[in-house]
């Protein structure tokens, strides 16, 4: 008896396999072989191209071929060849197999809900403890951690896998404490289980007891160095970051590229820009990938180095790297910075696919530009996109309204970030108001805004208030900003030039001399340029 099969290859039409006359007892294990490496190169298509060709073949498909099917179209979401494989397990008699039915419970969690998957599992008549760990996984991917940590008890049997899991699980919800308890009950432990702690603690916040798991560890891996590097990367510590990297003795191009981007996301771009220096001159045999390429392009954005960039540019097309809408939305954003709107505008219209971080590069550089109605433009066309702004694109289109002079746009649009949008103001949208309101004389109303303020406001936004001060000729607001500034920077000599103009321009003279005293008994240098009067 032969295999009889509807033609199932994707995208055709795929309905149940039928058979005829008996299977072939031929084997298949170099059929399912080469199903598993096509799923292992991430081509779950041709991974059911060929199962689907087993049996016109003259091979029937075994449980282990059928269970990698089912991952294939989980890949792809492919309900309807997952149906069509289903009915198959039955008339196979694989139904009750172990491997396909775990591949169809977690293919129905994925696409048909848990009471589904959960269903499929209890129907298992022998299960193992690869089928709980697959259970146990949905009940996590679910966000079900109370499911979660009844299966993890009722399992019979536990290995490594199981602990990583359900410790994985606790620290994704940020219970740290119960996934220390958990690891520290661990039978055994390998390097997924140090570094799902690293991770829990870092998401957390707790670098110090990130760092304490990392120093037990008694053997790390790549994993494990770059979760501490991003780590150090989230709160700032680039120097621990370095520290970090400095340990390392090969370095790949995953933890060159976390080094890089350490830098460039954290206002050091000529490190970051050495960094890759260093990188391409290694006789490591490390290439560079998109990644290394857009932590660069970012960094000569904040230099506002479009030399270099373009040089970047040459030097892409030179090893074959294409520009993905990543890569673009990088260019556009050192464009805008350098000047360069238009050719910003027209990698734009070349994106695939535009997206929030797309739309607030170009937002953005129409604010700096002075190109305020294309600013707005731009955010109602991204709202009829139905992209939603983020904290960044308030930024862009804060300097937009501000570098127009637009007070009453400006105050309407950092109302509508919390009251419509739910954005909470940062420290730097404050200071874009300040400023706005400064330039346009409205002092009183800046202090205000200063001192309603859920934050600290930083040395910027007393800078504005001070620069403004002095351009109205207030003196009384323009002292209280200097004494913040004395006190956020007090070796900063710009503040006291600025205050001593302020003095100099209302004709209080004698108190402008104080300040130049002030300045030479702190020993304080004039900046190259700066004059004490103009």
């Amino acid at each position: 008896m032969r295999w009889k099969a509807n033609r199932q290859l994707p995208g055709r039409r795929c309905r149940c396999l039928s058979f005829s006359s008996s299977p072939s007892p031929s084997p298949s294990s170099s059929w399912t072989q080469a199903i598993r490496s096509a799923a292992a190169l991430g081509r779950p298509r041709r991974a059911l191209a060929l199962y689907a060709d087993m049996p016109r073949s003259g091979y029937c498909p075994d449980p282990f071929a059928a269970a990698v099917a089912l991952k294939a179209c989980a890949r792809i979401a492919s309900k309807l060849i997952a149906a069509s494989i289903h009915c198959q397990l039955h008339k196979l008699g694989f139904h009750s197999h172990v491997y396909p039915q775990t591949a169809l419970a977690d293919f129905y969690s994925k696409f048909e809900g848990m009471e589904a998957a959960r269903k499929l599992f209890d129907e298992i008549p022998v299960k193992n403890v690869v089928s709980w760990n697959s259970i146990l996984s949905m009940y996590l991917r679910a966000g079900e951690l109370e499911l979660a940590r009844r299966t993890f008890h009722e399992m019979p049997v536990r290995d490594v896998v199981s602990w990583n899991s359900i410790i994985s699980g606790y620290a994704k919800a940020g219970d740290m404490d119960t996934a220390a308890e958990l690891f520290d009950r661990m039978p055994e432990r390998n390097s997924a289980s140090w570094n799902g702690m690293i991770s829990g603690y870092i998401n957390r916040g707790d670098m110090g007891m990130a760092r304490e798991f990392f120093d037990e560890m008694p053997i790390r891996n790549n994993v494990s160095w770059i979760a501490m590097i991003s780590g150090y990367t989230k709160c700032g510590d680039v120097v621990s970051a370095r520290n970090i990297f400095n340990q390392i003795e090969k370095k790949d191009l995953y933890i060159w590229n976390a080094m890089i981007a350490c830098y460039a996301q954290n206002g050091c771009p000529t490190e970051a820009i050495q960094s890759f220096n260093r990188m391409r001159k290694l006789d490591s045999g490390v290439e560079l990938d998109e990644m290394t390429f857009s932590s660069v392009i970012s960094s000569c954005s904040q230099l506002g180095n479009l030399r270099f960039g373009l040089w970047i540019e040459q030097y892409m097309h030179l090893l074959g790297i294409e520009l993905d809408d990543h890569l673009r939305t990088a260019f556009i954003d050192l464009y805008s910075k350098c000047g360069r709107l238009e050719k910003s505008f027209e990698l734009f219209a070349e994106l695939r696919k535009r997206d929030i971080v797309s739309y607030s590069a170009m937002i953005m550089g129409c604010g700096i530009n002075g190109r305020s109605n294309d600013a707005v433009e731009l955010f109602q066309r991204m709202l009829g996109e139905k992209i939603l702004p983020n904290s960044v694109t308030f930024i862009g289109l804060l300097s937009a309204y501000n570098h127009a002079g637009l007070v009453e746009e400006g105050y309407r649009c950092f109302a509508s970030m919390s009251k419509k949008y739910k954005i909470a103001p940062m420290v730097d949208h404050y200071a874009i108001i300040v400023d706005l309101l400064g330039r346009k004389g409205r002092l009183d109303e800046a202090y205000r805004l200063i001192r309603k303020m859920p934050m600290q406001p930083h040395v910027g936004i007393w800078g504005a208030l001070l620069m403004a001060s002095r351009l109205h000729g207030n003196i009384e607001l323009g002292e209280i900003a200097a004494r913040n500034c004395f006190k956020m920077e007090p070796k900063e000599i710009g503040y006291y030039i600025l205050l001593a103009r302020l003095y100099t321009e209302v004709g209080k003279i004698s108190k402008a001399e104080k300040v130049r005293k002030m300045v030479e008994e702190k020993g304080l240098s004039k900046t190259p340029g700066c004059s004490w009067v103009e």
